[in-house]
């Protein structure tokens, strides 16, 4: 029994295909089907149906790929101690982060990071957020930036900071013309949505004191649903409706006509909880903290704080 051997289970298990496994880990197919073979024998046991299609795991397999997963993460863990006694920072990070908050955040952080931190090397991954706590759990990655609460097992959370959630209004509509929103402001069937599977969209639900039912295709001509806010933007500005924005994309609003569409709301201001999660047995804490030093260094100083809010959940 060897570390490859188990980092080629866990990897068949996560892609449930040999040959993308085996590219996974940068080996031939019959390489890493030889290895899991000789793993297999060794125990007396199959780990994996091969005459399923995803190739499925055995009711015993799921209990060795389990335990595969806690001793490769002890391994890690070893490597990762000597990193901290030494004060080195090395090593691979992997990084998922949902698609509201990749886009306004990670440039604000992301080069000086690296730049301090040289040896360490980061993979991002786009993805929303129950990919995140998917990944997670199958050590796909080793931290998630995301909205808060997740309520898993096993996760830890840990809160950055409170993002408003912010209106804009394109010149045509009534809300155009207040200086700033109240909650009650928003009509559902006004607001154009990111599509299922985003919790900005479950949030801006919420927000409305709606549901997915209650949104009516009577009053749109088109209706309007995208993966990516900038597409929203854009459609506001053309008049097809408002949208909620989460504070750090005003930083990349410049142009003076965009800007006057912006609307802040009143007191208490809505606001979404923003944070890292990662496994309690995660064995890079110390590229954690200091990834987590470098975010918060760049935070506004207002984003801090939640006083005066109406955190969404």
């Amino acid at each position: 029994m060897t570390l490859i051997q188990l980092h080629y289970i866990v990897a068949v298990d996560n892609f449930r295909h040999f040959g993308t496994a085996a590219n996974h880990c940068f080996v031939t197919q019959p390489t890493l089907s030889m290895q899991i073979q000789k793993f297999e024998d060794e125990l007396g046991v199959l780990i994996f149906d091969r005459t399923k299609h995803p190739v499925a795991v055995t009711e015993t397999g799921e209990k060795i790929l389990k335990q595969a997963r806690l001793i490769l993460q002890e391994s890690n863990r070893l490597q990762n101690i000597v990193g901290e006694t030494s004060g080195e920072f090395s090593g691979r990070l992997r990084i998922g982060i949902i698609p509201t908050i990749a886009p306004y955040l990670l440039p604000m952080f992301l080069k000086t990071f690296l730049n301090k931190y040289s040896a360490v090397e980061l993979i991002v991954n786009e993805i929303i957020t129950d990919d995140i706590v998917s990944s997670l759990n199958k050590d796909r990655i080793d931290i998630g930036i995301l909205a808060l609460p997740i309520n898993h097992a096993g996760i830890i959370e840990e809160t950055l900071y409170y993002e408003p959630f912010i209106g804009y209004i394109p010149e045509e509509h009534e809300l155009f013309n207040k200086e700033s929103l109240m909650i009650d402001d928003l009509n559902v069937n006004e607001l154009l949505l990111l599509e299922e599977g985003h919790c900005f969209r479950d949030q801006a639900l919420k927000l409305c004191n709606s549901s997915e039912r209650d949104i009516s295709n009577k009053t749109k001509k088109v209706l309007f649903e995208s993966g990516n806010l900038d597409t929203l933007k854009k459609l506001v500005e053309q008049n097809f409706g408002i949208t909620l924005l989460p504070y750090l994309a005003l930083q990349y609003i410049t142009d003076a006509e965009h800007k006057k569409l912006i609307r802040e709301f009143s007191a208490p201001v809505p606001k979404r909880e923003i944070g890292f999660v990662y496994n309690k047995t995660v064995a890079k804490t110390h590229l954690i903290l200091a990834l987590k030093k470098e975010i918060m260094s760049v935070i506004p100083k207002e984003l801090k704080e939640n006083e005066a809010s109406l955190i969404v959940h």
